[in-house]
């Protein structure tokens, strides 16, 4: 008598006909993205082990994961536009096969870069240019409040900007130079230092409550500021570094003092500026993208490795279960965003 032998079904991979399993991808992508171990290191090392994959292969599998997680990417991209407040940045990137001779990775973040309950998303945008229409395409009409530094092409969005305090600050910082003795500079200092003093005093408390606090104590002292630097704008040489901080804090005071109309608005844009630092600190080890395709899949990469960490998560893990879920099922994004991930 026969026996009727079944054969399982393959189960469903990242990248079919390869050895690439979720884990192995995972592996990679957190390798170069979260601790900035470029592919070629990566060959290398996998050779001392008794490995064989060489930095081509890995590098179409870096394309081919970026394609494969880009819906959750575009999921995420919803959510944080959904945000009432977010931040954003930009910084520089060689790719040698771009039209132009400079790219761009411009950032867009919200929430906290510590998971206490935020929404927090981390998104990178690649573009060829460093024009106010790329930050137009991303936002698509984003109208809620986006914290900025002066770059003048965030005032082409359709979003209500808030200035940085951190930037106004260095201005004044390198106004002052090696100058120890106390001087104008410093009394720009001491004003924006009394506002960060307010600020951590009130960082526990709810919205609501921080916007009463900043009434109550922080709107004085940025009423009195802008007094100070309307008085001495035409006192100094335009050409003085003190001259050209207090025409800069100046230009920047109308979008600045809007943190004060909102206890979820923050006083600066360090949060983005945290968040693209991993970026900043990669390229330094990889340098440069090949391709204009490859920039956008470190720019997917790099936002799901920040996300993940921004939520707390461990980023292989949390790479590899998505890598494996969208393999079997495309369609069950919402379970793998990074606060449904258990």
């Amino acid at each position: 008598m026969g026996v009727n032998m079944q054969i399982a079904p393959m189960p469903s991979t990242p990248i079919p006909k390869s050895i690439a399993t979720p884990s192995l991808l995972s592996q990679i992508i957190t390798c170069k993205y979260q601790f900035g171990l470029p592919l070629y290191r990566q060959e290398t090392w996998f050779g001392d082990i008794g490995i064989t994959i060489n930095r081509k292969t890995m590098s179409s599998w870096m394309v081919r994961c970026s394609e494969l997680l880009e819906p959750l990417y575009d999921t995420l991209k919803i959510q944080l536009l959904q945000q009432p407040a977010i931040h954003a940045d930009e910084t520089p990137l060689k790719v040698i096969k771009a039209n132009k001779a400079t790219s761009y990775m411009w950032l867009y973040c919200c929430g906290d870069d510590k998971p206490e309950g935020k929404t927090n998303i981390v998104l990178f945008d690649y573009h060829n240019s460093r024009a106010g229409q790329c930050a137009i395409d991303f936002l698509d009409d984003y109208s809620g409040y986006m914290h900025v530094d002066g770059y003048k092409g965030y005032e082409k969005t359709s979003a209500t900007l808030v200035a940085c305090l951190a930037h106004i600050r260095r201005k004044f910082i390198e106004a002052k130079g090696n100058n120890k003795t106390t001087g104008k500079a410093d009394v720009a200092l001491n004003f924006i230092g009394k506002l960060y003093g307010i600020e951590q005093s009130i960082k526990e408390m709810k919205d609501d409550e921080k916007y009463k606090a900043r009434q109550q104590q922080a709107k004085p002292i940025v009423e009195e500021f802008y007094h100070w630097l309307v008085e001495h704008k035409d006192k100094l040489s335009p050409q003085r570094p003190l001259s050209k901080a207090i025409t800069y804090a100046l230009n920047q005071y109308e979008k600045f003092k809007r943190y004060l109309d909102d206890g979820k608005l923050s006083i600066d844009n360090n949060r983005a500026e945290r968040a693209i630092k991993p970026f900043v600190i990669g390229r330094k080890a990889w340098l440069f993208s090949h391709t204009p395709r490859g920039a956008k899949a470190s720019a997917i990469l790099y936002s799901l490795v920040e996300t993940a960490k921004a939520n707390g998560l461990v980023v292989h893990d949390y790479i590899s279960h998505c890598l494996e879920q969208i393999a079997e099922n495309p369609d069950a994004l919402e379970s793998l965003m990074p606060w449904n991930f258990k």
